[in-house]
């Protein structure tokens, strides 16, 4: 999906002009793949745009450094008070946000050690990631040949730049293929995740979703469906996942911060129910509690003004 610009992009501290947010092509990550980032949402509210769980995302973001040993020059309340200040300066009511650290120019070599840490933040307009009718006609699902990386390869618990060419092999082999997403499986032949959004597969009534040690990566939208999926009454754990667990689903979806809550119609040309009644239900509330509109997740959203 195409980028459309916006005025201002965050970067070490200081505002600059979208077309002059600019890297240096010996910059260190580019060459080596070693920086983190999130994917982050503002939605328009009654009180204008607010952001679904900036300081989460925040924390993870330090959390994904601290794994690759990348000391990040900024704490989690000056990023959020910097994200807040790019979306208000873009005037946008509702945008992606996307916060980056990388290893900057000046050092080569993969010793990280005496490299600086550069940080940017910049958001723009995007629609739904998988599609206006995600939720409604499902997406087609494609088991990948490629194998989701362990946690002694790379560190899936880790947002890390490098670790999504797993990720772009996966969603291009599925794409030309004719399908929309990827499913992965891990060394073991379980259920990991698709190639940007957490799994969650409805059994017996009740859902599932792998865990982290399934080399999925914990997600923050993850987390709110299932507070979601629980305030409902529905049951909803983490437990690893077959290939055939999913061949025979009640129902089944997809979520992420790009993606939100997207229904599954196929896997492997094998149909699933679509949408689904509890699907359904738990997409209504999401939709509504990104938008401030449930007093029980109220804290879920902070307004940027």
């Amino acid at each position: 999906m195409p980028i459309t610009p916006t005025t201002k992009i965050w970067m070490n501290g200081e505002l600059v002009d979208w077309d002059a947010a600019n890297i240096h092509v010996l910059t260190h990550s580019l060459h080596y793949g070693m920086g983190v980032f999130e994917g982050v949402r503002a939605y328009e509210t009654a009180q204008g745009p607010a952001v679904f769980r900036l300081t989460e995302h925040m924390e993870r973001l330090h959390n994904s450094a601290r794994i690759l040993m990348m000391d990040l020059p900024y704490t989690v309340d000056e990023l959020v008070e910097a994200t807040k200040l790019v979306v208000r300066e873009s005037g946008l009511p509702s945008c992606y946000i996307r916060p980056i650290a990388y290893y900057g120019y000046g050092e080569m070599g993969l010793n990280t050690l005496p490299c600086t840490v550069d940080v940017a933040i910049a958001c723009w307009p995007w629609g739904a990631y998988l599609g206006d009718e995600a939720l409604t006609k499902g997406v087609k699902l494609k088991t990948s040949s490629w194998t989701r990386h362990d946690h002694n390869t790379m560190p899936p618990a880790s947002k890390t730049t490098g670790n999504y060419v797993n990720s772009s092999l996966a969603k291009v082999e599925a794409l030309k293929a004719g399908y929309d997403e990827a499913i992965m499986l891990n060394r073991q032949g379980m259920v990991s995740e698709c190639t940007g959004e957490n799994v969650f597969v409805a059994r017996k009534g009740r859902f599932l979703t792998p865990p982290l040690a399934a080399g999925a990566l914990e997600g923050i939208t993850q987390d709110s469906v299932m507070t979601i999926a629980k305030d409902l009454g529905f049951e909803c754990v983490l437990s690893e996942l077959t290939r055939s667990d999913v061949y025979i689903a009640e129902e089944m979806f997809l979520c992420g911060t790009a993606a939100e809550v997207s229904a599954v119609n196929s896997l492997d040309d094998r149909p699933i129910p679509c949408p689904g009644p509890m699907t359904t239900a738990i997409a209504e509330q999401y939709h509504r509690a990104v938008r401030g509109e449930i007093d029980r997740y109220k804290d879920w959203v902070e307004h940027v003004s």
